[in-house]
């Protein structure tokens, strides 16, 4: 018996193929009793749609991209530092928010990888495979985007607005600077060291700011940059540690880390050493992953709403898909303090745990 075609199953329905289309794409366009008759010809004939052929016929491909970083610890110099397979989770929950997003608007999710040298390529090549794209900031160059960006929508998450594209973000200065005056007011500490990330990550350096923001406050002394950086990841978190107790002078009360990862990576040094957290140094994170409240002591970070950066940008990417000409729109998501042991406070019980 040979597959059966959009064609049989609007015969077997007695509609025209226009409606199953809209069965497909709309359903709530269609009256409730004909989509009983076409979902009937459906289950009765096996047929399946080709997401090809709707493709071709209207010149959408029924997918959104997602482009990100997949920061792997391969170089890590043994298992207790990192495990070779450690992928950035932060990006495992923002594709989490935005393939459920895209899958009820009735789009599929295909994912891109911009790690290496053939960033720019792998970009390229994935827009010719999908309705638009969400990209996460400083993953490829500003001419690649560029040239993207005429064939189709693209949202950048994270990183700097500008006024060429649709725009989300979480507040990272602000939830920085509440956390290290938290560190600094409610904990007493004073020797506060930062541990950053790339210098060309813009959300990176936006939470440099927030700390210099609450030392500022304080009348404390303002660094001029961190005193280390890394590459978000569990190994770096590890080897800036060791670096900083390995180091001349007196020895921070806290070390305030870009990112969860990194601070995960902290808490391993600090017990290879035998120092306990927080009793004589405290280590504070930023993300809000699932791991932050699995190790010991529990992670105090900065909680963002990873998920939701992945949904908002399938609704603007929508959006744009509807009105190409509209002006780029900005959003910007609040984050929250999430108070635990590794700062010496008890788990937070109002909700955020």
């Amino acid at each position: 018996m040979s597959t059966p075609t959009v064609y049989d199953v609007a015969a077997r329905a007695g509609v025209s193929i226009a409606t199953v289309s809209r069965f497909y794409r709309t359903p709530g366009a269609v009256r409730p009793e004909t989509r009983d008759r076409v979902q009937a010809a459906v289950d009765e004939l096996g047929y399946v749609p080709s997401g090809t052929a709707r493709g071709l016929a209207n010149r959408t491909t029924g997918v959104l991209g997602l482009c990100f970083p997949d920061f792997h610890d391969a170089g890590a110099a043994n298992a207790a530092q990192a495990d070779d397979t450690e992928l950035m989770l932060y990006s495992d929950e923002v594709i989490r928010g935005m393939q459920r997003a895209a899958g009820r608007h009735g789009y599929a999710l295909l994912l891109t990888n911009s790690r290496d040298r053939h960033a720019g390529e792998q970009l390229a090549e994935a827009a010719g495979r999908v309705d638009g794209m969400a990209v996460l900031s400083k993953t490829v160059s500003p001419e690649t985007l560029e040239v993207v960006s005429r064939r189709l929508p693209i949202v950048m998450l994270a990183g700097r607005r500008d006024d060429a594209h649709d725009h989300v973000q979480v507040a990272n200065s602000k939830g920085q600077l509440e956390l290290t005056r938290h560190l600094i007011v409610d904990h007493g500490l004073r020797r506060l060291t930062f541990v950053g990330g790339p210098s060309d990550s813009p959300d990176c350096e936006a939470r440099f700011q927030g700390f210099l923001a609450a030392h500022h406050e304080a009348g404390l002394p303002l660094p001029e940059q961190p005193h280390i950086r890394g590459d978000l990841t569990q190994a770096a978190g590890h080897r800036a540690v060791m670096k900083i107790l390995d180091g001349r002078g007196e020895r921070p009360q806290g070390v305030v880390l870009a990112n969860d990862q990194m601070a995960v990576g902290a808490l391993r040094a600090l017990a290879s050493r035998g120092i306990r957290a927080p009793e004589e140094m405290a280590v504070t994170g930023f993300d809000g992953i699932a791991l932050s409240r699995l190790v010991q002591p529990t992670l105090t970070t900065v909680r963002q709403p990873m998920a939701r950066l992945g949904k908002e940008a399938v609704e603007l990417l929508i959006a744009r898909l509807k009105d190409r000409k509209r002006a780029a729109v900005a959003r910007l998501l609040p984050v929250k303090v999430v108070r635990r042991a590794s700062c010496g406070c008890e788990p937070d019980r109002r909700g955020s745990e």
